[in-house]
């Protein structure tokens, strides 16, 4: 694989994990790499194992110069729609960050307003060191909270699909009904309201 492209200057990765799912939030991070401490290994977080995207997350979070997570509410979702709510999410991350960036690189095809100028890169998670750590950060912490969700609503397997529209998970939305953590925006789910 090529190495991955480390841009000159402070410049801050954004990435979102969590757009497709059926229930819980979608979170974004912000993630400015400092160019002295490299970290091996970054990639598109769909292309590495949970073990080695929580071992990366915490490097990066050891080593980044600023990182930032920050996440849409499934409320947020319904009432916005999922991509105005990734672009909410992402604009939280970018301003939470503790060092100001001078650019953004948005993995996609579309950018959040900002206060800072900003690029989208397609497939940046994959291109662009910082947007890679965007997006490990991202999903490591989408996961965590899904885990956290299974704890609450055990029958639907959160566990085993985050959220995403599996036919258990939709099995599951059949025989349980739909939960307040579900996108009633989405149509499996306003599917299953609407033959309540």
């Amino acid at each position: 694989m090529s190495a991955l492209i480390v841009p000159e200057g402070l410049v801050c990765g954004v990435d979102e994990a969590g757009r497709g799912p059926l229930a819980g939030p979608v979170v974004a991070a912000a993630v400015i790499l400092d160019p002295a401490r490299p970290i091996a290994g970054l990639n598109d977080s769909k292309k590495l194992s949970a073990k080695k995207r929580m071992a990366l997350a915490g490097l990066i979070r050891e080593r980044a110069l600023a990182w930032a997570v920050a996440e849409a509410s499934v409320e947020e979702i319904d009432q916005l729609n999922i991509l105005h709510a990734s672009m909410l999410a992402m604009q939280r991350a970018v301003a939470a960050l503790q060092v100001t960036p001078e650019r953004a690189l948005i993995d996609g095809n579309r950018c959040p307003s900002l206060a800072i100028p900003a690029e989208a890169v397609v497939q940046g998670d994959a291109k662009v060191a910082a947007i890679a750590a965007a997006s490990i950060l991202a999903k490591t912490v989408r996961d965590e909270g899904m885990l956290g969700l299974h704890a609450q609503y055990p029958h639907y397997g959160f566990d085993r699909h985050m959220g995403y529209p599996t036919a258990a998970h939709c099995a599951a939305l059949a025989a349980h009904g739909v939960s307040p953590v579900h996108r009633r925006s989405f149509a499996p789910v306003a599917r299953q309201l609407s033959l309540l």
